[in-house]
């Protein structure tokens, strides 16, 4: 990024947020702080009203914005792409939302633009799974929204595939402080605090049933992660796993969302380690690599996995002849 583009961008990045620190900028556009300090005073001889304040960095002076910008045609083309993802994927109000945004975006746009844009629309696809949010998602996903937004606690009865205590029942009634909605592999999923494990957790919404917001409202933690995506946080554990050379590829297309760090083995293998709250978050997904991975850490999940496929093979051994075991050499996936 050049110098000019950089100093527009601070503009817009101070015209986004109430304030900015040097630091926080110098990060952003991956620069020095003190090209940082150099950008803002050339901003300020060029007239752009700012606000330096000690501790919080700086600000623009209210009322201040930028004319109107224009964009060019990878830009639009981007923006009415992102507007028809989520014209698909929210409820009806933000649905109308970003269908009215992106007609907005297209009809000012100049003939010749308008023309480069929609060679680039025919020509890239963003694939989405599925034929649409589902009607009945769709309105809790407003509920919820709607929720967040006013800080009321909600009340609803969620499906647990794994129950975390061995008789503990499923459904479940759940009250939860609700802080974020995020959208993640092909599902709706919201970060709250749940008041019976007292804990911030993850709910797939199309797990719940009876959303019904309550009159109690909560504070918002000022230390939430970004977007909510960190969830395990300190209070979590981490898990190691080793998949075989030959799945490698294949894992690393279709990774957890809870990955942290991968390790390449001399031999081709893989060690993973993942981060989680819960060990339900992960076991189906490591199950479904069958004998190519090898849990390593920690000891309750491996037993878990063991069982797990000890139940299966129970399950189908009545249909199936004597399976041979190898008598030598270590089997497919174990540690050698």
């Amino acid at each position: 990024m050049n110098r000019t583009d950089r100093l527009l961008a601070i503009v817009l990045e101070l015209q986004g947020k109430r304030s900015q620190r040097a630091e926080d900028l110098a990060r952003t556009f991956e620069t020095s702080v003190r090209t940082i300090y150099r950008d803002i005073r050339a901003l300020g001889e060029a007239g752009v009203p700012l606000i330096a304040t000690p501790g919080r960095g700086y600000a623009l002076i209210a009322g201040y914005f930028l004319p109107p910008l224009s964009f060019t045609p990878d830009e639009a083309a981007m923006l009415l792409l992102g507007s028809e993802v989520m014209a698909r994927r929210f409820d009806a109000q933000y649905r109308a939302a970003a269908q009215s945004a992106g007609r907005k975006i297209a009809g000012v746009l100049p003939e010749k633009i308008q023309d480069a844009v929609r060679t680039l629309r025919e020509r890239i696809h963003v694939g989405i799974e599925g034929g649409g949010l589902a009607p009945e998602v769709a309105e809790k996903l407003r509920q919820l929204r709607r929720a967040i937004e006013q800080t009321v606690a909600v009340r609803f009865v969620y499906h647990t595939r794994y129950p975390a205590a061995p008789n503990a029942q499923s459904p479940q009634t759940r009250e939860a402080d609700p802080y974020a909605l995020g959208y993640l592999q092909n599902a709706w999923y919201l970060t709250g605090y749940c008041h019976l494990r007292h804990d911030v957790r993850r709910f797939r919404l199309d797990r719940m049933e009876e959303v019904t917001p309550l009159e109690r409202t909560f504070a918002r933690p000022a230390n939430l992660p970004p977007r909510g995506r960190d969830l395990a946080g300190p209070d979590g554990f981490a898990v190691r796993v080793r998949f075989d050379a030959a799945v490698v590829r294949w894992v690393r297309e279709a990774p957890s969302f809870y990955t942290t760090a991968e390790e390449q083995m001399p031999d081709g293998a893989l060690l993973v380690t993942l981060r989680v709250r819960q060990a339900d978050e992960v076991t189906q997904w490591l199950l479904g690599w069958g004998r190519h991975v090898r849990v390593l850490e920690p000891e309750t999940l491996r037993q878990r996995i063991a069982a797990e496929a000890a139940a299966l093979l129970d399950h189908h051994a009545a249909t199936l002849p004597p399976i041979k075991r190898p008598t030598s050499g270590p089997a497919s996936g174990e540690e050698r």
